[in-house]
């Protein structure tokens, strides 16, 4: 069972230095992250996340280590992003029998919880080799309070001790099994939203997918956070945010790389849900995009390609924020209004 983080001295201590850092004046932060703002594509990066990837370029990126160190750097970095978990949503970790065993997880209710919201399946981000419950237990903590919804994170398996398609299967696994047991979380019975970020946006829309050829109800909602839905594409944001931070298509490959069987083809549906040919009656959409990051042509084009399917969809372009900020609500108060903003938005949607 994996443990929520603690708040130790040491990582405290580290956060105040970071943030006190953060707060510094516009000029100061640029001059100390090379002088100049960052333009890319008629956009202009956050002056604190320009100055996290300078500092992020004088360390080892994650596609230079094994699986399991990057695990711990990507652990122990993005821990000084987000903040601590909120203290009023009651948080469970618990577990659910999935395709390999018992399958972790982590339940959060907040208060004033609407009995009317249905259970919120979440996935994180990690390209499905890095990650876990911790990479997204403050925003679904946000999350929750401010959909007044519960949320219910996956910790599904990671390659490359476990490929392509066993972190799916988890996560439909996890989703039937929320929707089936959703009474026990105080919501609605045999109903569910699923949700995630980067992969986890990919597991979802995919999820949304496999239901359909199941023939299974959709979820009431999919939340895709800058979704990752075509690992054959070749978009110019893949070009243009080729060496953005804190992903880069280097790093992208190198997912690939771990994720990706021998005998898998990119162009699967199951990897790649962009290249389904018929996205009709698909469960309405939320889709969120970074300006800087490679993924930002997929996130649009996936949000047009369901409008033309008919699917109901919501729309929002984050062009100063970077892939990964809904891990940066502690250290940039851009991502904080950023996924606040998402979460007012499942709230509507999920009253609907």
């Amino acid at each position: 069972m994996t443990a929520r983080v603690r708040q130790t001295p040491r990582l405290a201590a580290r956060r105040l230095i970071l943030r006190w850092i953060l707060s510094l004046p516009t000029p100061i932060l640029r001059l100390m992250s090379g002088g100049q703002a960052v333009y890319r594509g008629g956009r202009t990066l956050d002056p604190r996340l320009q100055f996290l990837a300078a500092r992020a370029a004088a360390h080892p990126p994650l596609n230079a280590m094994t699986p399991e160190a990057a695990r711990r750097a990507f652990a122990e970095g993005f821990g000084l992003l987000s903040t601590v978990g909120d203290s009023q949503v009651k948080c469970e970790n618990l577990s659910f029998q999935g395709p390999r065993g018992a399958t972790p997880a982590r339940a959060y209710r907040p208060p004033g919880q609407n009995p009317e919201a249905p259970l919120l399946v979440y996935a994180h981000m990690g390209g499905g080799v890095v990650g876990d419950l911790e990479t997204c237990d403050a925003f679904c903590a946000l999350l929750a309070r401010a959909a007044r919804c519960p949320v219910l994170s996956v910790d599904y398996a990671l390659a490359p001790e476990h490929r392509f398609p066993a972190g799916l299967e988890d996560v439909l696994a996890a989703y039937r099994w929320g929707r089936d047991n959703a009474e026990h979380f105080g919501a609605p019975p045999a109903q569910a939203a699923i949700g995630g970020d980067s992969m986890g946006g990919n597991f979802a829309a995919v999820v949304c997918r496999l239901l359909r050829r199941a023939g299974e109800p959709q979820p009431a909602l999919q939340l895709l956070i800058y979704p990752f839905v075509d690992a054959a594409c070749e978009r110019p944001s893949m070009t243009l945010n080729a060496n953005a931070f804190p992903l880069s298509r280097a790093l992208m490959d190198w997912f690939a790389d771990q994720y990706i069987g021998p005998g898998d083809g990119p162009a699967d549906p199951r990897l790649s849900p962009l290249r389904e040919p018929d996205l009709a009656g698909l469960a309405p959409a939320i889709v969120a995009t970074a300006g800087f990051d490679p993924l930002l042509d997929q996130g649009v084009d996936y949000a047009r390609r369901l409008r033309e399917a008919g699917v109901p969809v919501v729309y929002r372009a984050y062009d100063n924020l970077a892939h990964g900020f809904t891990s940066f609500t502690g250290a940039v108060p851009a991502a904080d209004v950023a996924c606040r903003e998402i979460a007012a938005l499942v709230r509507e949607a999920l009253a609907a």
